[in-house]
């Protein structure tokens, strides 16, 4: 088992983490369950986190039995999750069309020959009032006002309606028909999961471990997903999707690898030393071959370069000469296109030291080895060849 299956992209285990990995290490059957609302038709990067873990657990072998749950039912009623108002009650006809390429999307990261897949209409929408009001009898109803957006809507003298209560609880329910040994999902899912870990005891004496995921957010805080515009749909083509990676904002990245990356913490770091759009290109090339494919993140990456970095050729360049094993630092000094090799470093520091026209990062104390071109700031070119 990887020393990281726990940790990575974890946000909190129910019960605890050790008992998880005892169970994990001792070759324990465990049926492991994610649920998934088709609220739009596509999924997107923020799913990934997620099943990049149920992967990392697939390929432990054959005692892992992953199940993806479509809540078509749930869907109809709306998760209240982080909302500050009542979602939209979305029609079957609406959820069936959104499910329609939900298992094409999931095979980019899942084996589906080792998942079972199940529609929450199964049971939900054969479950009528004389089993609805003993399983609402479980809870109260100052423990679902316990939940944040609830709190929040209470402050803002927001509506909440009755509906949205029962959302927890039929989730709840989903982990009683299904007899999981574990549920996996988003730390914002964390409420509703533990809904379903007591029902389960309550009902079926089972005990029930609970994974929670951090979350892709951005730097206020929001969820990189559907309701706030800014996604990377599974759907989106190889170019747009990058692109939307590009457009990320650096104080993303570490985040960003971290959840939808199987690259090692070495790599990254590695990554992260250097140059932010360097970093942000490998992010985007990473996260394009997981929903698409090597060639086609090889052809995107391409397409933006043609697109947005490469430039007409500049009509003057400063030519200069060079030794081999000379620093560059020094060849510019000594040819006063800097001051000094303070000056260069903290242009290089600044971003403002360049390779042309690929714009790979210049760092402070590179050296000479071949003919080399240079933009310094936006409007001086360099072109140092060997003397």
């Amino acid at each position: 088992m990887n020393s990281d299956l726990l940790t990575r992209a974890v946000s909190n285990i129910y019960p605890a983490s050790e008992k998880l990995k005892s169970a994990l290490e001792s070759g324990q059957k465990l049926r492991i369950y994610f649920g998934i609302d088709p609220t739009g038709p596509t999924l997107h990067v923020g799913h990934l986190s997620v099943l990049l873990k149920l992967r990392d657990l697939q390929n432990l072998g054959e005692q892992i039995k992953i199940v993806i749950l479509f809540g078509d039912f749930t869907a109809q009623i709306g998760d209240p999750t982080d909302k500050s108002a009542v979602r939209k009650m979305l029609t079957p006809e609406t959820i069936s069309e959104n499910l329609k390429n939900y298992r094409e999307q999931i095979g980019k990261i899942l084996d589906l020959e080792k998942t079972e897949f199940r529609n929450n209409s199964e049971w939900l929408a054969k479950l009528g009032l004389e089993k609805l009001l003993p399983l609402a009898s479980e809870f109260t109803v100052s423990q679902m006002l316990e939940r944040d957006m609830f709190q929040e809507r209470i402050k803002k003298e927001s509506p909440i309606y009755l509906h949205e209560f029962l959302y927890p609880l039929l989730q709840g329910y989903d982990s009683v028909v299904l007899e999981v040994d574990m549920e996996i999902g988003g730390n914002d899912q964390t409420f509703n999961m533990l809904v379903g870990r007591d029902l389960l005891k309550k009902l079926k004496s089972k005990e029930k471990f609970v994974l929670a995921t951090k979350l892709l957010t951005d730097s206020g805080g929001e969820k990189m997903g559907k309701t706030t515009g800014n996604m990377v749909a599974f759907a989106d083509t190889p170019t747009d999707a990058y692109g939307k990676v590009m457009s990320w904002p650096d104080s993303l990245l570490p985040l960003a690898f971290e959840l939808c990356t199987r690259l090692s913490d070495e790599e990254v770091k590695n990554i992260l030393a250097g140059h932010p759009k360097e970093a942000k290109m490998k992010l985007a090339h990473e996260i394009v071959t997981l929903i698409h494919d090597s060639k086609l993140a090889g052809q995107a990456e391409e397409s933006f370069v043609q697109t947005f970095q490469k430039e007409a050729e500049p009509t003057e360049w400063q030519e200069l000469t060079g030794k081999a094993g000379e620093k560059i630092s020094e060849i510019l000094v000594s040819n006063s296109v800097v001051k000094s090799k303070t000056d260069f470093r903290n242009l290089v520091e600044a971003g403002a030291v360049e390779e042309w026209p690929n714009k790979n990062p210049i760092v402070a104390d590179q050296i000479f080895t071949a003919e080399i071109k240079l933009r310094i700031g936006k409007k001086r070119f360099v072109r140092i060849r060997p003397a």
